[in-house]
């Protein structure tokens, strides 16, 4: 007996989402994400939008697939959903290349191109995807040059991060390192001058980020290791009046960006 129509769309739209998931090498969800990602060179294996959605958010992110001659899919929102594991997609997934890893050297670049001193993030084993994301998207508001990550012991660049960052991710170069005290150490003798995070050091609002800089968040739990604490040239501490003495890793990282963006672009 054939199959209905319903039955066989619903087939072949589960193997089409498979087959992109193998292809991909991971997914852009939702609208601001969707247009940083088909406005950058960010290499796009296809287009998921949500079929009997209408409205002008879609229509543009349409009209700038088709402009890059990028397969267009129709499926719905069930399949979206199960793409996205259920974040808010807003209607739009876009399947993916493996987001692009910078190099030192990348970084190094985009400041001198901005003829600016580096003013780079170290980021010490960060391990929620959601605070990748917000910090990237504080970086890129506060003129940070790129972001530096470990290889292992911490998050890369994943649909969540991409989703969190609104964009940022497409805009602030990444580097993965294999150690970052080495990189540190490189970094050193590029001329960079490394900051650290402690519960114990100078007031962050004395911070003066003038010059090329490097700045070291620490884990969520753990804050920096020890053996790269020994490597700042300084640490910085948030002074704290209430009872709660610490604060989310992406909300300490804003707090000393824009102290550093304060310094940088003083009124």
């Amino acid at each position: 007996m054939p199959k209905k129509r319903n039955e066989k769309y619903r087939e072949t739209d589960e193997k089409d989402v498979a087959r992109s998931s193998q292809a991909a090498g991971d997914f852009v969800i939702g609208r601001h994400p969707a247009v940083a990602a088909l406005k950058s060179e960010q290499e796009i294996n296809k287009v998921f939008l949500q079929s009997g959605l209408k409205n002008d958010s879609l229509d543009e992110i349409r009209g700038m697939a088709r402009k890059r001659h990028l397969v267009i899919s129709e499926v719905p929102k069930t399949k979206l959903d199960t793409m996205a594991s259920h974040q808010n997609h807003q209607g739009v997934v876009l399947a993916v290349a493996a987001f692009q890893y910078a190099t030192l050297d990348d970084l190094f670049k985009r400041a001198e191109d901005a003829g600016e001193p580096p003013f780079f993030l170290i980021l010490d084993e960060i391990e929620d995807p959601h605070n990748l994301g917000s910090i990237l998207r504080t970086a890129d508001a506060s003129g940070v040059h790129g972001v530096i990550i470990p290889k292992h012991r911490s998050v890369g660049l994943t649909s969540t991060v991409a989703k969190t960052s609104t964009g940022a991710i497409e805009t602030v170069p990444v580097a993965k390192v294999t150690n970052l005290s080495n990189a540190v150490a490189e970094l050193k003798d590029r001329g960079l001058w490394i900051f650290g995070t402690d519960m114990n050091g100078t007031d962050y609002r004395r911070w003066d980020a003038k010059g090329p800089v490097g700045l070291v968040i620490g884990n969520e739990g753990k804050g920096i290791s020890r053996l790269l604490k020994q490597s700042v040239d300084e640490t910085l501490t948030i002074p704290m009046v209430g009872t709660v003495q610490s604060l989310n890793a992406s909300v300490a990282a804003g707090l000393l960006m824009y102290q550093g963006f304060n310094s940088r672009h003083p009124l």
